[in-house]
């Protein structure tokens, strides 16, 4: 691997296409430290979403022998933390899923990531500074390909922090939820399309993509096979009809990648974070891993859970409920969170002490973090929250046994998000 060396950014970069079993070779960036010296332990991220920033100034550049300029924030990049991870110590390696921008391949949404993490981890292992220790992090897709290897347990795997993700059971929650399909998946195949290999090398399809009008074709259902605003990247509309298709929990279900509770018994058992947030569409992924994996692994595991939306643990509000300055990351369980990260990190990977409580979760109605011995704690009560006439929530049944609370629901009219208020206990 050749090194390009930037003194003020304190680190130097490589590029290699990293061999899969297969042959497919996966385009993956290395930062380290300047001065050489010792192997590094690693922190891996691997995602769909592109590791070269959209904006060229800020692209990684051997031609031209330029680092991405650690003093500009890096716009539509993925690369924006490589430079704390490095100065920290750590070897900062990015690497683009299969199919997705500079890797080679067919892309297959999450079904090709176990295999291609573990051949990444086990190349890691290999390199002369790496010192064997791999930990892995990212968000959401990032947290699926986490989820993914560490399903294969891979030889050299040492500290996981999942974020958002790593399907549980992706049929009950993710891709379906308890069976239906999650239309997510269906906008994020079609603009994720105009991102591939194909739309980008070809000024027609991506005419092609951007001449669609999604609104329209929402309306204009069921779509089918070369009959969808997807068709024009066939790779992309192939493996969103095989989601889309198999209606039933049947074998399609229980793949690597994509029903991590079938692979428990092997999943990695290192010290891992499983985190999510309340108003996410991953809840029941987080809570579902660390319960089983908390019991099967010596770990340790861990729970964190917030009141945001998908990500933004940096928000103190979701919908129109804003759950005060308490609620975030930043300033309250950490001073932010990478700073939480690189602890979790340092403490497994450097032997650097510190303490972690088993779950951190956040308390609505009091809006305050709570850390718990397990979870669910252990005098938690399950209650039925039950809709009054005059549209509040609350615990006591209404009325007699006879009263009913209705309300329309129009598909083709979405009614946005409103918190109710729900009465003390």
């Amino acid at each position: 691997m050749d090194w390009i060396v930037d003194p003020e950014a304190g680190a130097r970069c490589g590029r290699a296409m990293v061999p899969a079993r297969d042959g497919t070779r996966l385009n993956t960036f290395v930062f380290l430290p300047a001065g050489g010296g010792p192997r590094f332990p690693v922190i891996l991220h691997r995602t769909p979403y592109g590791i070269a920033a959209a904006d060229a100034r800020d692209k990684f550049d051997i031609a031209h022998a330029r680092l991405p300029n650690p003093k500009e924030p890096m716009r539509g990049s993925i690369l924006r933390g490589w430079r704390a991870i490095v100065e920290h110590g750590y070897a900062a390696v990015y690497q683009d899923c299969r199919g997705r921008y500079a890797s080679e391949g067919e892309f297959v949404k999450y079904l090709s990531d176990g295999e291609d993490g573990y051949d990444t981890v086990a190349w890691l292992t290999q390199q002369p500074w790496c010192n064997g220790k791999i930990a892995t992090m990212g968000l959401s897709y990032a947290a699926h390909t986490q989820g993914s290897l560490a399903c294969l347990n891979p030889p050299g795997l040492a500290a996981m922090v999942i974020d958002s993700g790593a399907f549980s059971n992706a049929y009950l929650s993710g891709i379906r939820s308890g069976g239906a399909l999650e239309m997510k998946q269906v906008t994020w195949a079609f603009n994720q399309a105009k991102e591939s290999p194909l739309a980008k090398a070809n000024a027609s399809v991506r005419a092609a993509l951007d001449a669609e009008d999604l609104i329209e074709w929402f309306k204009a259902m069921p779509w089918k096979p070369g009959h969808s605003p997807v068709r024009w990247v066939p790779e992309y509309e192939n493996y969103l009809f095989e989601q889309w298709t198999h209606g039933a929990f049947d074998d399609y279900w229980k793949q690597l990648g994509i029903y991590a509770e079938g692979f428990y018994k092997q999943f990695a058992d290192v010290p891992q974070i499983h985190m999510s947030s309340w108003y996410d569409a991953y809840v029941r992924t987080a809570i579902d891993n660390y319960t089983a994996l908390r019991k099967k692994k010596r770990g340790p595991v861990r729970l964190i859970m917030g009141p945001w939306t998908h990500g933004d643990r940096c928000k103190t509000f979701s919908g129109d409920v804003d759950f005060g300055a308490a609620a975030t990351i930043d300033n309250n369980l950490a001073e932010h969170w990478r700073a939480f990260r690189l602890r979790w990190f340092d403490h497994w990977l450097k032997d650097v002490e510190a303490k972690f409580d088993e779950a951190y979760c956040f308390q609505t109605g009091s809006n305050k973090w709570r850390s718990y011995a397990s979870w669910p704690p252990k005098n938690a009560e399950t209650k039925n929250l039950y809709a009054n006439a005059d549209n509040t929530a609350g615990f006591k049944k209404p009325g007699g046994n006879n009263e009913s609370v209705s309300y329309i629901s129009d598909p083709s009219k979405p009614i946005p998000y409103r918190s109710l208020p729900i009465e003390a206990t």
